[in-house]
């Protein structure tokens, strides 16, 4: 089996076609998710890039790895320390390397672990392909390294290719001559006048008037955020690069299609399309972020067309992006490492099944220090702290009737959230069972200053 891992950074499934959105911004993404299995409520573990990658990768929560924000103790996943062997035990225990066991060609395509230092994130590959732009590229950039290693590789029999576009990632990058697609096209129905009004007067990271501030101090270089945001027409400016982003990978995306499809083996490649976060794009008052335990941040895509799989079904269990190593491991055969927290749904790709988890507990650090639980219709969201946003202590929303997280309920129904902290202790209870140390990493962070992006926040905002 030939695997392609198409890993799009930021990529949030509401701004997809296969996902109901009325924009064309994938039609090349739209046309494997046909042939496949497209999960609704596919989540990432942890938020947003270094740990969300890092428990994709060895197929366990950030309060097992340690790694659950973007600086300090917390950045670095724990070690082996004095048991540790000539091999550390992440090096069989990551998800490539379980893949080179079962026989497979294992490589990387993206520039991630240089920007984070997040070395670990390079474990158990055989090939790691770093073009050097630090996350900055755009797609035009990626693609001649991708085709080229699909020229040399693509005909064999057993790879595993992990290929990292960033476009959808602030700041959008594309290039002035691809213009702007979707200039006449009405903005989300949900972002209406009223609810800009309401954001004009919140403050934080990535508020309107921080975005503004960045406008002039970080994105003046990239012509697509020169504009100030002032009236509700100027919020298009968002919203328009956003999309023209993924049109712009996608686009990049369908010549690897091509490519496949010249090599003879597209119909044979296992194609799996997911991100490592959303984007908040309104959310809390936030955009072009992902900085929150919410549903903007982590709730992500996830195609998935294996040969001989289910075609053209929706799953709308519940998933954790980690489960995807259990899940391949069953698929090729190999053996699961025992530390791994992922539940195999190996059965929803061969359509026999479509059971979820009961529940999803979701952590962010970076930028704010939350936890959230996503269940039923209901997200609960408990601020630890809450990155100079002004957030309450809990928050609670319904998404089936309030998917942009417009109204919280958290005053109304005491019920459900006493019932979601009963589910938090619950999932903490079992995580702190099965630790090697007795450290939760959220305190860590709370213990050395706050999430890292916060403190940036307020120290630019204070000086």
């Amino acid at each position: 089996m030939r695997i392609l891992y198409l890993d799009l950074d930021s990529l949030r499934p509401d701004h997809l076609g296969c996902y109901g959105y009325h924009r064309t911004t994938s039609p090349n993404i739209d046309r494997i998710a046909g042939e496949g299995v497209v999960f609704t409520n596919y989540y990432c573990s942890d938020a947003p890039c270094m740990p969300s990658r890092t428990a994709l990768m060895s197929g366990r929560f950030g309060i097992h790895t340690g790694v659950a924000g973007h600086g300090g103790t917390a950045a670095d996943m724990r070690r082996d320390g004095a048991i540790r062997g000539f091999e550390d035990r992440l090096k069989r225990e990551s998800l490539p390397f379980v893949l080179r066991e079962a026989g497979y060609k294992t490589a990387t395509i993206s520039t991630f672990a240089d920007r984070h230092s997040a070395w670990t994130f390079n474990a158990g590959f055989h090939e790691v392909h770093n073009i050097g732009e630090n996350g900055l590229e755009s797609a035009h950039q990626l693609l001649p390294t991708a085709l080229k290693w699909l020229e040399d590789n693509g005909r064999s029999d057993q790879w595993f290719l992990h290929l990292n576009f960033w476009d959808p990632h602030t700041p959008y990058r594309v290039p002035n001559h691809y213009g702007h697609p979707f200039a006449d096209e009405p903005l989300p129905e949900w972002l209406t006048e009223e609810v800009f009004e309401s954001h004009l007067q919140k403050e934080g990271q990535h508020s309107i008037a921080d975005m503004n501030a960045l406008a002039k101090s970080h994105y003046s270089k990239w012509h697509r955020h020169g504009k100030q945001i002032e009236s509700y027409e100027d919020i298009r400016q968002i919203i328009d690069n956003y999309d023209c982003a993924i049109r712009y990978m996608d686009d990049h995306i369908g010549k690897v299609l091509s490519q496949l499809e010249q090599l003879g083996v597209l119909e044979d490649t296992a194609i799996l399309i997911s991100a490592d976060h959303g984007e908040n794009l309104g959310e809390l008052g936030i955009y072009s972020e992902h900085g929150t335990a919410d549903q903007g941040t982590c709730r992500i895509p996830m195609i998935f067309r294996w040969p001989g799989g289910a075609r053209g079904v929706k799953n709308e269990g519940l998933y954790y992006h980690l489960d995807l190593a259990s899940t391949l491991a069953d698929l090729v055969g190999a053996k699961h490492p025992k530390r791994w927290d992922g539940i195999s749904y190996a059965d929803s790709i061969s359509g026999k099944s479509d059971q979820g988890r009961d529940y999803l507990v979701l952590t962010q650090c970076a930028h704010v220090c939350q936890r959230s639980v996503r269940f039923g219709d209901w997200l609960y969201i408990r601020s630890y702290h809450d990155g100079y946003h002004g957030f309450p202590k809990e928050m609670l929303f319904n998404l089936k009737d309030d998917p942009y997280e417009q109204n919280d309920l958290a005053k109304e129904r005491r019920d459900l959230c006493k019932e979601a902290v009963y589910l938090l202790n619950e999932w903490h209870d079992d995580m702190m069972a099965t630790m090697d140390c007795d450290i939760d990493p959220l305190w860590t962070v709370m213990k050395e200053g706050g999430p890292l992006h916060a403190e940036e926040y307020r120290n630019w905002r204070d000086q």
